[in-house]
């Protein structure tokens, strides 16, 4: 059996690379959200050395292109004595890189909550952490969800940079493919809608996200009237 003049092996290598890539997006996700929310608290936070150290992170992390970075968690996790794996290498690289973004998605949030939710707080006597986790940070979610949204379909794609170290994902397996049926418009087209697959339902949990936070809003604001 054969799909177009795929055989079944080859999909089969190509859905490893697929699943593979589903794998590395989670990990650099949730690496990227454990990493960024507390850099964004201390970019948010008025004291020196906090602030210095975070801002130091985000602007190195962004200025590193994310192959370079993966080159070197590959190679430099591998100094200390360690075997390391490349898909363990490309997830550091990811969530670390990803963190920085993150950071800044979240700090932007955090920062465009209206000036009075944050005296309100003070005025009921909480305290900075208590200020966040009550008041600020369940605000600044509902308007961070659509860049967060969007910067996560951007790191699905660039699962694909994994390549550059040898890991078995999508990226590498359709060229794997390729070397041996010579159809690179097939192999690539169906790779394209793989990753599209995978974007797509990321792009519309953010769109129900976001209906869901605006109607809130809305009720809240009526209940209050």
């Amino acid at each position: 059996m054969s799909f177009f003049n795929l055989t079944d092996a080859q999909l089969a290598f190509m859905l490893k690379g697929a699943l593979s890539t589903l794998e590395l997006s989670v990990a650099g996700a949730l690496g990227g959200a454990l990493i960024g929310l507390p850099v964004a608290l201390m970019l948010v936070s008025s004291r020196g050395v906090a602030l210095a150290l975070s801002r130091a992170y985000v602007h190195v992390l962004q200025g590193i292109p994310l192959p370079v970075a993966m080159f070197v968690a590959y190679f430099g996790i591998g100094l200390f004595g360690f075997d390391v794996l490349p898909v363990i290498a490309a997830s550091v690289a990811l969530a670390i890189n990803a963190g920085a973004y993150l950071a800044e998605i979240w700090k932007g949030a955090i920062l465009a909550v209206p000036a009075t939710q944050w005296e309100a707080g003070e005025s009921l006597a909480l305290s900075y952490m208590q200020r966040m986790r009550y008041v600020i940070l369940p605000q600044a979610l509902r308007i961070s969800v659509p860049p967060t949204v969007g910067f996560i379909v951007s790191l699905i794609k660039n699962t694909s940079y994994a390549v550059v170290i040898g890991m078995g994902e999508l990226t590498y397996s359709s060229r794997m493919v390729n070397n041996t049926t010579f159809e690179p418009f097939l192999i690539f087209t169906l790779a394209a809608g793989v990753y599209f697959l995978l974007c797509y339902p990321v792009a519309r949990v953010s769109v129900h996200l976001e209906r869901a936070g605006r109607f809130g809003a809305r009720s809240t604001g009526d209940s209050t009237q």
